[in-house]
């Protein structure tokens, strides 16, 4: 088989780039299904950070990304923790610091999140038969801004972080 070369051209001044067509908002109810506000990490990319990262990074890193929670992960991107801005916006900080002592810009998240044997999560099974309702209640109940999702669609059917509320 033989194969044609792609003419190629200079790329001019003053070019943008494309953004996505912008589509009606989605209008949810009460009664709507949990999955229509339920973020899904298999169509929009977890916004991460490392365990070593100051509380200072992971606000940035939250605001650049237009998110109120981050996953922490290992170089294999293993679940260590999460953060959440009441996390570094909140008194943990000041609390861990009079406790341990140290300074404010030695404030490294992994003293303040709430670590992986301590993240309750709901699965992906019970989500996809709940409404945005039954979502509110529950995280009423267990004093929650966010939740995270679990599935079985990992590696060899490994539990994975599927999506966030």
């Amino acid at each position: 088989m033989s194969y044609s070369i792609i003419p190629t051209e200079l790329l001019e001044s003053g070019v943008s780039y494309h953004r996505p067509t912008p589509t009606a908002p989605l209008r949810v109810s009460m009664d709507s299904s949990a999955m229509e506000v339920m973020t899904d990490l298999k169509q929009v990319a977890a916004s991460t950070i490392g365990p070593e990262s100051s509380v200072e990074e992971a606000n940035t890193k939250m605001k650049l990304r237009g998110v109120r929670m981050l996953l922490v992960v290992d170089v294999d991107d293993t679940i260590l923790g999460l953060i959440t801005a009441t996390d570094v916006l909140g008194e943990k900080p000041m609390q861990y610091l009079n406790t341990h002592g140290g300074q404010h810009k030695e404030k490294k998240k992994k003293n303040i999140m709430t670590p992986q044997s301590q993240i309750e999560v709901l699965l992906i099974r019970d989500v996809s038969q709940a409404s945005v309702g039954d979502l509110v209640e529950t995280l009423k109940k267990v004093g929650h801004q966010h939740a995270v999702v679990v599935d079985n669609q990992g590696p060899n059917n490994a539990r994975t972080i599927r999506g966030i509320f």
